[in-house]
């Protein structure tokens, strides 16, 4: 008797994306707790996705958050009820990106029908960090992103290494910080983001993109590293914010168009450099769709510093500030909308979301999610139209 032949798993589709305006550190949420942010972007796309069945999971990423499970005390806050279990993620900067991930893992492996993930952090009421030792207790910023035989050098240093051993000059840089916050501005004036955002009280927008010159650019001092090209001016800036996704089986989807996952993949790199992370994540990803860079009609990549991502861009062949101007982050991306840390990758899959399925791109055509990660790591994934 021959073996059972098993069942070709079921693929995972994003059927809905929102997210919350995001707001510089300190200043419209300086108040609200991580979990509130999380809740409004859940209950939003919860209600999307109403009628393709129960919340089976919640699946979200944060960084700096009050520790505990953020994901399970965001789903109880939206109402989702308390047969809705929830799980947090801490893969730092592609937090929200692996967040999604996991849930395609949960539905393709046939665990859950519809799973919510995405990722939330508040920045402004992040709680301190002591380190308890023989001599007292000794605040410091954050964890390490490697051992100390690593480097574990701060992200904004390494990306201004990454840029210098890339070549990737000062006035690049800054041309391209220029293009993202305009690119932002023409977005909002165009209401290109209200149908993905949902207010969180009386804050509806974004509040960091501004009109940049390249004379005042260029008089910015080096932010990380002296004599550096890397400066507050062509960085992005920490930032509160959630987004979340609802994924469901292919199967389930009932005819609503999304996004299918093509392929994901995580991958490391030297944690001296990790804004190089995306390079082999994205190679990877795309050799498992069967795809070249040619091929992506959208690309999402979270803009932590400029230099980092022309290094990145040029390795792989993309020309964010010519040619393929309008393929990635053709709306602009973390640098002018800013980077809530935990939530950015999912912000980034919201983006693309909006740019594909809200704006009617055809059925089967490709788009790329990605972002850098701290110690030394890329998290990348290819999506589909479906229609």
């Amino acid at each position: 008797m021959s073996a059972a032949v098993p069942a070709r798993p079921d693929a995972a589709v994003v059927v809905a994306a929102r997210r919350t305006p995001i707001a510089t550190t300190g200043r419209a949420f300086g108040t609200v707790a991580v979990d509130r942010l999380a809740a409004t972007a859940l209950t939003a796309v919860a209600d999307d996705a109403d009628g393709l069945g129960p919340v089976d999971d919640v699946v979200l990423g944060n960084c700096t958050g009050p520790g505990g499970n953020v994901a399970r005390v965001a789903a109880l806050s939206a109402g989702l009820g308390v047969g809705v279990p929830g799980v947090t993620v801490d893969r730092q900067c592609g937090s929200g990106l692996a967040a999604v991930l996991h849930a395609a893992d949960h539905v393709r492996g046939g665990d859950a029908g519809l799973v919510l993930a995405g990722g939330a952090e508040s920045a402004s009421t992040a709680p301190l960090r002591v380190r308890r030792s023989a001599a007292g207790d000794e605040p410091y910023e954050r964890a390490p992103f490697a051992p100390p035989e690593f480097g574990d050098p701060d992200m904004g240093a390494a990306a201004d290494r990454l840029a210098g051993s890339c070549g990737v000059g000062r006035q690049r840089q800054d041309r391209y910080a220029q293009a993202s916050h305009a690119k932002a501005l023409r977005a909002r004036e165009q209401g290109r983001f209200d149908a993905e955002t949902v207010p969180v009280g009386e804050v509806e927008h974004d509040d960091r993109p501004r009109r940049l010159s390249m004379s005042v650019l260029a008089r910015m001092p080096a932010a990380f590293v002296p004599d550096g090209t890397v400066t507050a001016g062509n960085s992005c800036a920490n930032s509160d914010g959630a987004a979340a996704v609802a994924v469901v089986p292919e199967s389930a989807r009932a005819g609503r168009p999304g996004l299918r996952l093509v392929a994901g993949s995580v991958t490391g790199c030297d944690p001296r450099l990790p804004g190089w992370g995306p390079v082999d994540a994205v190679r990877r990803v795309l050799d498992r769709a069967g795809a070249d860079v040619c091929d992506l009609a959208a690309v999402e990549i979270v803009e932590a510093f400029a230099g980092q991502v022309l290094a990145v861009t040029d390795a792989l062949g993309l020309d964010p500030l010519e040619v393929d101007a309008g393929v990635v982050c053709a709306d602009g991306g973390a640098l002018a909308l800013g980077h809530p840390w935990g939530a950015t990758g999912a912000v980034v899959v919201v983006r693309l979301f909006s740019r594909l399925v809200r704006d009617g791109a055809a059925a089967g055509t490709l788009g790329l999610a990605t972002a850098a990660v701290g110690g030394g790591m890329g998290v990348a994934a290819v999506f589909e139209v479906v229609r």
